[in-house]
């Protein structure tokens, strides 16, 4: 037995859709819905958006045709576009889109031992002194378990370029860095 498609009801229209056009839909509606968490009516916005998506679907569809595929779907959802969070300023967005870009990168230059807490920390955009707080208060709750997955980060997250105006690095944070960079090459030379 083979599903071949799947009845949803999208506000005030019911259309079959295939796997691969309903998996996506739901991907959208999903991304839609986060996007709204701190508005005030969320689901009177994902309403009208079903029924945005179902009426050009319905638009796209040929005549001979019942079911909603991905090539319907697609220029649907493209046409539509993404929710535009209302009251969200120009430069809150800009922010969103500098942060999705940051890569995530360990810190030599400021750091304690790696960089590890320093790098999560601007990635995230965290406070760095909380997230090492944090990290200590795992380490005594864990019993020393938190410093296996600290080590497995150090190794794996990559090291941002040193600045050539920046401060000398510290011993511990210079250390860390060349004891990486060695095993690095040698793990990469083994698998080589």
């Amino acid at each position: 037995m083979q599903r071949i498609s799947t009845t949803v009801r999208l506000n005030r229209s019911t259309l079959e859709f295939d796997e691969a056009a309903l998996a996506r839909l739901q991907q959208y509606l999903e991304e839609s819905a986060s996007l709204l968490e701190g508005d005030p009516d969320p689901q009177e916005i994902l309403a009208d958006l079903e029924q945005a998506v179902a009426d050009q679907c319905v638009r796209r569809l040929p005549p001979d045709r019942r079911v909603v595929t991905l090539t319907e779907l697609e220029p649907a959802l493209e046409e539509i576009g993404t929710v535009q969070v209302p009251g969200a300023s120009a430069a809150a967005l800009d922010r969103a889109a500098a942060a999705a870009s940051r890569p995530l990168q360990q810190f030599s230059e400021g750091a304690v031992i790696s960089g590890v807490c320093l790098g999560l920390a601007r990635y995230f955009g965290l406070n760095v002194t909380a997230l090492r707080v944090f990290a200590v208060l795992l380490l005594l709750l864990s019993g020393g378990g938190v410093i296996l997955v600290y080590l497995a980060m150090m190794l794996l997250m990559p090291y941002a370029p040193l600045r050539s105006e920046g401060p000398p690095l510290r011993w511990l944070p210079k250390k860390s860095r060349s004891v990486t960079e060695f095993l690095r090459a040698k793990f990469h030379l083994a698998t080589a």
